[in-house]
């Protein structure tokens, strides 16, 4: 039976497990196990636990739980909402600043914890109702935090990050440096929009006011003095210190990223013990609890998804299409513009995690031979999952909005997410004009990279 064929085959055994409901491990798991059955060697079945384990003993995944403990440590206490209220403090008095203080709160929480979802949760919580108090519209106020969520993906460290380092064989050090400035367009490109949003219902609300009608949350003034502000700093300071620290430790070359993830897990255990007093065992469960629960959901997905990917490269599956996508000599920026709505499309239904460890084999070969950047595909492609988070018909940080705030209409939040989805399509139109936005700060710090 020929490769294109087979290849069909396991694309549609795969669609067919998925849309039935079945979890995402056990479908992709089931397709490479009953494939290796009926087109493998029949002693193919007696390794697959040394496949998997010898796909995932990879030292850089165990990165992976110690990077969600810490995110699940910071994400169990106050530290979201003390972040969150520390930099409405200090930005309340700029148009818009309550809308820019979620987008900085979500980019800061989401450089400590690693999580799109915990980053929703943590700042969401404290900060849509604040944002509705005031006078915001319910849409805006979950739109604005859903999108900031999605920053957990691509600021270091990120999950979706280290995973793409290891399918694509790159530094993740580099994919790590290569996220900071395309996160912090992404941060000015929400802020921007959030003035602009601002102004306008600002003025709507004004022209309501003076045409008679009730007076909006939207102008009543709000004043802290100095020594108000600056009560609010020391309980923030110790884990942006602690955020400093990892970073210097890790691009500092005094770690590895594991030894990082490691040391950033104890410190953040530290900072919560001594900080909010959370140290006793009943204190302790939920953390525990919650980063076993996630580590275990996320490393049984990986892998399966490397024994996936491991069947599609025995069958010549992965080499057959990539070599097809090859042959059809399409131009490099036709080639990336539709492999980018491949993963848009998978988006709708699949999370970044498999996404990645399921198209790697197929698209990366290609880009290469293109002559695209690995690492800054690897931002690229972090960008478009992010929009993967927030738009239907699956959009995790969605589910968790609603979670946060039940009584906002999902109509609602649908649609004051959609204009960061255009923002994030303006962040790729602008990496793609000026790929220095991701590549020029890992190449100032670890040197060119040699091909």
């Amino acid at each position: 039976m020929s490769a294109t064929l087979v290849g069909s085959l396991y694309g549609v055994a795969t669609l067919l497990l998925m849309f039935s409901g079945m979890p995402i491990a056990f479908a992709l798991g089931g397709v490479a196990v009953a494939f290796m059955y009926f087109f493998m060697p029949g002693a193919s079945l007696d390794t697959v636990t040394q496949n998997v384990y010898e796909e995932m003993a990879s030292i850089t995944l165990l990165s992976i739980p110690l990077f969600i403990l810490k995110g699940a440590a910071i994400g169990k206490s106050r530290a979201g909402a003390d972040l969150y209220g520390a930099i409405h403090a200090w930005m309340h008095r700029i148009p818009g600043g309550l809308g820019i203080a979620n987008v900085f709160a979500c980019a800061v929480f989401a450089a400590m914890a690693g999580s799109s979802p915990a980053t929703c949760s943590a700042i969401g919580s404290a900060g849509i109702p604040e944002m509705r108090m005031r006078g915001y519209s319910p849409g805006f106020a979950a739109g604005i935090i859903a999108a900031g969520g999605t920053l957990g993906i691509l600021l270091p460290p990120s999950i979706t990050m280290i995973l793409f380092a290891v399918a694509a064989e790159q530094s993740l050090g580099r994919l790590f440096l290569a996220g900071i400035f395309p996160g912090l367009l992404l941060v000015a490109l929400f802020s921007a929009y959030a003035v602009w949003k601002f102004k306008r219902e600002y003025a709507a609300a004004l022209a309501t006011w003076h045409g008679g009608g009730h007076k909006s949350a939207y102008l009543d003034e709000m004043t802290l003095t100095f020594a108000e502000k600056t009560r609010l700093l020391p309980r923030v300071m110790p884990f942006v210190i602690l955020l400093t620290g990892v970073m210097v430790a890790l691009y500092g070359g005094y770690a590895t990223p594991s030894e990082t993830a490691g040391l950033g897990g104890i410190l953040a255990l530290v900072l919560i013990a001594s900080i909010y007093g959370m140290w006793r065992p009943r204190d302790l469960a939920p953390i525990l609890a919650s980063t076993i629960r996630e580590s275990t959901m996320l490393m049984f997905i990986i892998g399966m998804s490397l024994l996936y990917s491991y069947v599609m490269s025995y069958l010549q599956i992965s080499q057959s299409a990539a070599q097809w996508i090859v042959g059809m000599h399409l131009s490099k920026w036709v080639l990336l513009t539709a492999i980018l709505v491949l993963v848009v499309v998978l988006g709708f239904f699949l999370p970044p995690v498999s996404i990645i460890l399921m198209t790697a084999p197929i698209i990366l070969p290609p880009l290469k031979a293109a002559g695209f950047d690995l690492v800054w595909f690897g931002v690229v492609m972090t960008i478009v999952m992010e929009m993967g988070l927030i738009h239907p018909p699956v959009g995790l940080n969605i589910f968790v909005i609603k979670n946060v705030a039940p009584d906002i209409p999902l109509k609602d939040v649908l649609w004051g997410v959609m204009p960061f989805v255009g923002l994030m399509i303006l962040a790729v139109v602008l990496l793609c004009l000026f790929p220095g936005i991701a590549v020029w700060l890992p190449d100032a710090v670890m040197g060119a990279k040699t091909v």
